[in-house]
C-alpha cells in the first residue's frame, strides 16, 4: 500500500483507512484505490480486527474521480472491485464510513457503498458526473436507488445538485449526523459493532447485503447458508453462557 495516499491504523478491534489526498480533496486515483483494497484484505485476514472505518484526511471524505488521473489514462479503480476498490465488492466484515466536507461524485458511490454512514452536519452529498459529461457508473446509478427513493435518485443523477447531510439523513442515507468531524461518533458506533460475535457480523452483513436478490420461493434456504455456521459455532454458545453467566463474551470467531 502507498503509505502517501492511504493510511491505516488500529483503534481496538477496529481498522481505520483514511484517505490522505487532502490537497486534492481525497480525489481517488490508482494509489489510493489500491490501499483501500490492501486494507480491506487485511480487514478480512486478521481475526482481531471486528469492522473498519473509512474516512478522510484535511476536512474532505472523498470528491470523486481524480480527473487529471482520468485524463492522464489512470484508472481509480481495482480489477474485480470497482472504483475505490469497493463499488462492485464488499469485504465480508462491516464497514463505516466516516464523511466530513464532501462526499461528491465516486465519493458519495464510496460512502453508499459502506455498511454504516456517520457524516457531520457540514457535510455535502451528490453525484454531479452529468455536469461534466460522465454518468456516476460506479454505483450511483444501480445501488443509490436501491437506498432512497428512486425519483431522489433520478433528481440527484439529472440535476447533479448536492444535499445536505440533513437532507440525506431525512432519505435514510445516512445513519448519523454530528456537530464537528465525524470520526469520534464512527468509532463509538465501530466499537458498539465490534462488542458483538464476529460470525454474528458477518453473517449479519452477507445476508442484509444479498438477500435483495433473492426471491420469496428461495430465502429462506438462501438464509440457512449464512446462519448454520453460526448457530452451530463455539461462538454462539460462548454468547448464551456470557448471558447467563452476566459476563461479557468472550468471542474467538469460531
Amino acid at each position: 500500500m502507498s503509505e502517501a495516499e492511504v493510511f491505516t491504523e488500529v483503534d481496538g478491534n477496529v481498522l481505520i483507512v483514511t484517505i490522505n489526498r487532502p490537497d486534492a480533496k481525497n480525489a481517488m486515483n490508482k494509489a489510493a484505490a489500491e490501499g483501500i483494497s490492501a486494507a480491506m484484505d487485511r480487514l478480512d485476514a486478521e481475526a482481531d480486527l471486528r469492522c473498519a472505518i473509512l474516512t478522510g484526511a484535511g476536512g474532505t471524505f472523498c470528491s470523486g474521480m481524480d480527473l487529471k488521473g482520468f485524463l492522464r489514462g489512470e484508472s481509480p479503480s481495482v480489477p474485480g472491485r470497482g472504483f475505490g476498490a469497493l463499488s462492485e465488492w464488499t469485504p465480508k466484515k462491516p464497514i463505516i464510513a466516516a464523511v466530513d466536507g464532501y462526499a461528491l461524485a465516486g465519493g458519495m458511490e464510496l460512502a453508499l457503498s459502506c455498511d454504516l454512514i456517520v457524516a457531520s452536519a457540514s457535510s455535502k452529498f451528490g453525484i454531479p458526473e452529468a455536469k461534466r459529461g460522465l454518468a456516476a457508473a460506479a454505483g450511483g446509478l444501480i445501488k443509490l436507488p436501491r437506498q432512497i427513493p428512486p425519483r431522489i435518485a433520478m433528481e440527484l443523477a439529472l440535476t447533479g445538485d448536492f444535499i445536505t447531510a440533513q437532507r440525506a439523513y431525512e432519505l435514510g442515507f445516512i445513519n448519523q449526523i454530528v456537530e464537528g468531524p465525524s470520526l469520534d461518533a464512527a468509532k463509538a458506533l465501530a466499537a458498539k459493532v465490534a462488542e458483538n460475535g464476529p460470525l454474528a457480523l458477518i453473517a449479519s452483513k452477507g445476508i442484509i447485503r444479498d438477500s435483495h436478490e433473492w426471491s420469496e420461493a428461495e430465502m429462506w434456504q438462501k438464509q440457512q447458508a449464512y446462519i448454520a455456521p453460526v448457530f452451530t459455532s463455539s461462538d454462539a454458545r460462548e454468547g448464551a453462557a456470557a448471558f447467563a453467566e452476566k459476563r461479557k463474551p468472550n468471542w474467538q470467531g469460531k
